[in-house]
C-alpha cells in the first residue's frame, strides 16, 4: 500500500512536473490540481473559479458558488513545497481565515470599485456583492489547501458568521489528499450516520448484499446539505431543477399530497461499501453513493430550501446493495447504475468510464515509444492515466531498481490525465465555451463526443489518433507557456486564452478545408517554430478579444462560457499560410485512415486470439457450463463453445476466437467470474 509520505512526495512532484511543463508558477499548479480533484470528489462545483488577490491583510485565491445550496466558497491556499510534509500551524490558519473574512467584508462594501474590470478578483467580490444583496448566500465556506497537515492540537474549527451569514471552515490538507487518493483507488471511505428502518432481502449472490429502506424527507434532505454532489458524484444524470416534467410532478406531489410521494415516486437506488443495523434500523453506512434517483433527493432539497415546503410527511424508499468485494467497487457502482437508470433515456457517455476508449489509450500509451530527441537513446512513453493516482499506483510493489527504469521510461512530463486530454481535444474541436466552463463540464462533453464517434466507428481509436492526440496535448501545453511568457499578459485569463486561440487556428484550418498533419509535432515532440510564432499572433489577438466583451457581459469568465462569445472570436482573421508545410490533402488523409482501420483490424484479431488461446481451458469448460444454464445462445456460438471446451478446435480461427471472447466478455458483464484453477 502507499503510505502518506510516498503519496506526498509523489504528489509534489507531480505539481512541479505540471508546473515546467505548462509554464505555470508552483503555486498555480498546486491550485489547479486540487481545485479539479475537489470538483471531482464533489467538494467543489463545476463553478469553481481561479481569482488571486493579494494585498495587506487580505488574500485570496478563488472561489466557488453551489448555486443549489447557495453555498459560496473562498479558497486560499499554504503550499509548503517542502521535501517532508509540513506542519499548518494555528497561527498558518488563523492568519489565512482572516485573511479571507477580511476579503468577503470589504467584497460587501464595494472592494470591487479598487479593482481593474478585466481582473478575476473584480469578478469575485462583485459576485460576493450581489449574491449578498440578493440574499442568494445561505452560508460561506472558507477553505484552506495546503500541502502540510493540520496541526494535531487542532480538532475542529468552530463556525461563527459575517453579516449575519454562517460562515464554515475547511482544511483540505495532505491527509484528506490522501484519503481521495485511497478512496479512488479503493480502499478510503467515508460515513453517514443515519436512522432507518430496514428489510435485508435474500439474496443467492455472494457479490453484495441487498436492502429495502424508508428514508423520510427531512432526513434526505439533511444529508445532502452535508454531503452534497459527493452523494451523486458516479450518479449518471444532473437535477435540471423544475424545468422538466418529472420534476415538475415531485414538486406538486411534496406540495399537495406528501402522504402519497411513496406511492407516487420509485425513490432511490444506491450502493455502499458497508453498514451497520441496530434493532431494525440502519444506523450507518459507508461510502454512500445515490445512483438512480438524483432528482428525486435534489428535488426534495429544492422544495425545502428554495420553496420552503414541508417535507416532514415525505417518505421516500430506498433499494441499497452493498458491494462485498471493496476492489471491485468501482465496477459495481458502474454497473448498478447504468443498469438502474435504463428505464429512462440517458446518454451512453454518462457510462465512459467503462467505455474502451481508456484501454485503447492505455494499451496505446504502454505501446507505443515515444521518437528519441538530441541524440539520447533513451525511450519513453507518454503515460495515459484514466484514474487519478495509477501512475503511482503502477509503482507501489517495484523494486528501488525497477521504480527506476519505470520512472525512467514514463517520465512524469508524459503524464497525461483523462481530464487534461479532454481540454486539449474540446479546444481542437472547437469547443472553447465548452472547455471554459470546467474540466469536468469539458470531459462530460468529451465523453459524449468519442461515444458517439465509436458507436458509428469502432476502430476509431487507431495508434494515428494516439499520436496526433498527444501532439494536440504538446501543442496545448506550449501555448500555455506562450501566454505565461507573453508581454501583453497580465495573469488573468489565460486557460480561456488557450483554448480559444488552439480553436481559432483549428476553425481556421477547416473552414479553408486544409488538413492539419500533426506528424512534425509528434516526430519531434515539439511545436515547429513557424507555428509558435503564429500562435503568439494568435494568443494576443484572442486576449484582446475575450477581455473586450460586449454590453451586459461585464463577466468575461461567464462570456467565456457562451457559444456567443466563440461566435464572436472566429469573427478573427489569422493568416496561416506560415505554417503551409503543415497541411495535407484530402487524398492523403483518406488513404491513411483506410491504412490505420487494417492494421487496427489486423491487430484485434490477433490480441483476442492471443487472449482465448491463453486462457486455461479449465475456464472456458466452466463458461460453458454456464452458458448451459438456461442462458440463450445462437446453433453457432453453442457449438463453438461447446467444441472449444471438449478440446475439439485445438487452434481457433480468427472467426471463433471473436466468437468465444465475445461469449466470455458477456459473461463477465452479467457478473460472472470463474473459480480458481
Amino acid at each position: 500500500m502507499i503510505s502518506l509520505e510516498e503519496f506526498h512526495q509523489d504528489f509534489l512532484q507531480s505539481i512541479i512536473s505540471d508546473a515546467d511543463s505548462r509554464g505555470l508558477m508552483r503555486p498555480q499548479a498546486f491550485f489547479e490540481n486540487i481545485c479539479e480533484e475537489l470538483v471531482s470528489t464533489g467538494d467543489l462545483t463545476t463553478n469553481y473559479t481561479a481569482a488571486e488577490y493579494i494585498k495587506n491583510g487580505v488574500e485570496v485565491y478563488g472561489y466557488d458558488y453551489d448555486e443549489e445550496r447557495r453555498i459560496l466558497s473562498v479558497l486560499v491556499h499554504q503550499f509548503f513545497q517542502e521535501d517532508e510534509i509540513e506542519t499548518l500551524t494555528k497561527n498558518h490558519i488563523k492568519t489565512k481565515f482572516n485573511r479571507l473574512k477580511t476579503f468577503i467584508k470589504r467584497s460587501l462594501q464595494g472592494l470591487w470599485n479598487e479593482m481593474e474590470e478585466t481582473s478575476e478578483a473584480y469578478l469575485l467580490a462583485y459576485d460576493i456583492h450581489r449574491n449578498f444583496q440578493n440574499k442568494l448566500i445561505d452560508k460561506f465556506r472558507l477553505i484552506i489547501l495546503t500541502d502540510g497537515k493540520v496541526t494535531r492540537s487542532i480538532s475542529e474549527i468552530p463556525n461563527d458568521s459575517i453579516e449575519g451569514i454562517n460562515c464554515e471552515h475547511q482544511i483540505i490538507d495532505i491527509n484528506y489528499l490522501y484519503s481521495i487518493f485511497m478512496a479512488e483507488n479503493g480502499t478510503g471511505s467515508y460515513e453517514i450516520d443515519l436512522n432507518i428502518p430496514y428489510l435485508a432481502v435474500h439474496n443467492p449472490s455472494n457479490e453484495y448484499q441487498s436492502y429495502l429502506g424508508i428514508m423520510d424527507g427531512e432526513q434526505l434532505f439533511k444529508i445532502y446539505d452535508e454531503y452534497g454532489q459527493k452523494l451523486l458524484e458516479q450518479n449518471v444524470r444532473t437535477f435540471l431543477q423544475f424545468r422538466g416534467g418529472v420534476n415538475k410532478g415531485i414538486r406538486n406531489t411534496i406540495q399537495y399530497k406528501p402522504d402519497m410521494f411513496f406511492a407516487y415516486n420509485n425513490g432511490i437506488t444506491a450502493t455502499a461499501t458497508k453498514v451497520e443495523t441496530k434493532n431494525g434500523y440502519i444506523t450507518k453506512i459507508t461510502d454512500f453513493q445515490i445512483v438512480n434517483g438524483g432528482q428525486t433527493t435534489s428535488a426534495i432539497y429544492a422544495a425545502k430550501k428554495n420553496s420552503k415546503m414541508d417535507i416532514s410527511n415525505v417518505s421516500v424508499q430506498m433499494k441499497l446493495s452493498v458491494v462485498n468485494n471493496i476492489e471491485k467497487k468501482s465496477d459495481f457502482v458502474s454497473s448498478v447504475s447504468q443498469y438502474a437508470n435504463t428505464q429512462n433515456k440517458i446518454n451512453k457517455s454518462d457510462f465512459f468510464s467503462n467505455s474502451p476508449f481508456h484501454k485503447e489509450m492505455k494499451d496505446y500509451s504502454k505501446r507505443i515509444w515515444v521518437p528519441t530527441q538530441g541524440g539520447t537513446q533513451r525511450r519513453t512513453h507518454w503515460f495515459y492515466e484514466r484514474v487519478r493516482g495509477e501512475y503511482l499506483n503502477e509503482q507501489a510493489y517495484l523494486t528501488r531498481a525497477k521504480k527506476t527504469q519505470f520512472e525512467n521510461e514514463n517520465p512524469r512530463s508524459q503524464l497525461i490525465e483523462k481530464t487534461f486530454l479532454a481540454k486539449s481535444e474540446n479546444s481542437w474541436d472547437r469547443k472553447p465555451h465548452i472547455v471554459s466552463k470546467g474540466a469536468q463540464y469539458s470531459f462530460g462533453e468529451f465523453a459524449s463526443s468519442v461515444t458517439d464517434t465509436l458507436e458509428k466507428n469502432h476502430l476509431a481509436i487507431t495508434e494515428s489518433y494516439f499520436k496526433d492526440a498527444i501532439a494536440r496535448v504538446i501543442l496545448f501545453r506550449r501555448t500555455e507557456k506562450l501566454v505565461s511568457d507573453a508581454p501583453w499578459y497580465e495573469n488573468a485569463f489565460r486557460a480561456q486564452t488557450v483554448t480559444y486561440s488552439i480553436a481559432l487556428l483549428s476553425h481556421t484550418v477547416n473552414k479553408k478545408k486544409l488538413f492539419f498533419d500533426f506528424t512534425s509535432i509528434w516526430d519531434n515532440q515539439r511545436l515547429p517554430i513557424e507555428l509558435e510564432e503564429l500562435m503568439k499572433v494568435i494568443t494576443k489577438l484572442v486576449y484582446e478579444k475575450i477581455t473586450d466583451p460586449p454590453a451586459g457581459s461585464a463577466n468575461i469568465a461567464q462570456w467565456c462560457k457562451k457559444e456567443e462569445c466563440w461566435n464572436d472570436v472566429c469573427n478573427i482573421n489569422i493568416d496561416i499560410k506560415p505554417i503551409t508545410k503543415m497541411f495535407k490533402d484530402k487524398e492523403e488523409v483518406r488513404y491513411e485512415k483506410k491504412s490505420d482501420k487494417q492494421k487496427k483490424e489486423l491487430d484485434n484479431g490477433i490480441e483476442i486470439q492471443a487472449f482465448v488461446i491463453q486462457t486455461n481451458i479449465e475456464v472456458w469448460i466452466q463458461l460453458y457450463g454456464y452458458y448451459s444454464n438456461f442462458r440463450s445462445l445462437s446453433l453457432t456460438q453453442r457449438d463453438i463453445l461447446k467444441k472449444y471446451a471438449d478440446g475439439r478446435i485445438p487452434f481457433p480461427s480468427e472467426k471463433q476466437s471473436k466468437v468465444l471472447y465475445a461469449l466470455y466478455q458477456r459473461a463477465v458483464k452479467e457478473g460472472w467470474e470463474a473459480l480458481s484453477i
